[in-house]
């Protein structure tokens, strides 16, 4: 089952195109083969850790729940009525993918590696939609919500996150437990128990908080691992 969902990232990466502006490109014109693609089903905890770069398309697991990072097409229902975030229990969701971009003032480029202190964006894979956060109300808890906004082509600082490595690590890694700051805010991308009852029934509140909390450490997890580009 898990293989299946790797096949259609995949799928969807190559179908809906990988670039950083308005042209979709093809894995193959950025000079990746087939063959160079890494479909990861190996727990972050265990096998070969592989490193996260940009274009790579990935789930964020919520280190105590176990929850993935999750959208899907439903507004929510307060707030600022934008594409909802969630936490979602199974790994088997494509919803769940998140493909990374580097922000719009940035020369990097795709396979290049991510060190700890860099403004990274999330874009959606299945909506192509920005992991975004404000000034509105999160529904559950009254903290910083969290949400999708935008499109290819539509993104502003709302959409920036910089990512924090925990421990000695400098570069993004499988084990390495990470924090995500959004830049415009302050608040730390957080996740906790709670789930909602209607709209997005046994899910838990994905929202923001200002402080540094054990709720707020995710891993990368299942994805499409891209391979670091090498030097020329």
């Amino acid at each position: 089952m898990a293989l299946s969902f790797f096949a259609l990232a995949m799928v969807m990466w190559l179908a809906l195109g990988s670039d950083y502006g308005s042209t979709p490109v093809s894995a193959a014109s950025e000079g990746v083969q087939a063959s160079d693609l890494v479909f990861d089903v190996v727990s972050p905890t265990g096998g070969d850790l592989l490193g996260i770069t940009y274009g790579s398309v990935i789930k964020l697991m919520h280190e105590k729940t176990k929850f993935r990072l999750h959208s899907h097409d439903v507004p929510y229902g307060s707030g600022s009525g934008q594409q909802s975030v969630t936490g979602f229990p199974d790994v088997d969701d494509s919803n769940s993918y998140w493909i990374v971009r580097p922000t719009l003032d940035s020369s990097a480029k795709q396979r290049e590696t991510i060190k700890s202190g860099t403004l990274i964006r999330l874009q959606h894979m299945i909506t192509r939609k920005w992991l975004h956060s404000h000034l509105h109300a999160s529904p559950i808890s009254g903290n910083l919500e969290v949400s999708c906004f935008g499109r290819d082509g539509e993104s502003d600082t709302g959409d920036y996150w910089r990512l924090e490595i925990e421990g000695s690590g400098k570069t993004w890694r499988q084990d390495q437990r990470v924090r995500l700051r959004h830049v415009d805010t302050g608040g730390y991308l957080h996740s906790h128990p709670k789930k909602y009852t209607r709209i997005a029934g046994g899910q838990q509140e994905v929202c923001g908080v200002g402080e540094k909390r054990p709720d707020n450490v995710w891993l990368a997890a299942e994805g499409v691992y891209l391979p670091v580009a090498e030097s020329k």
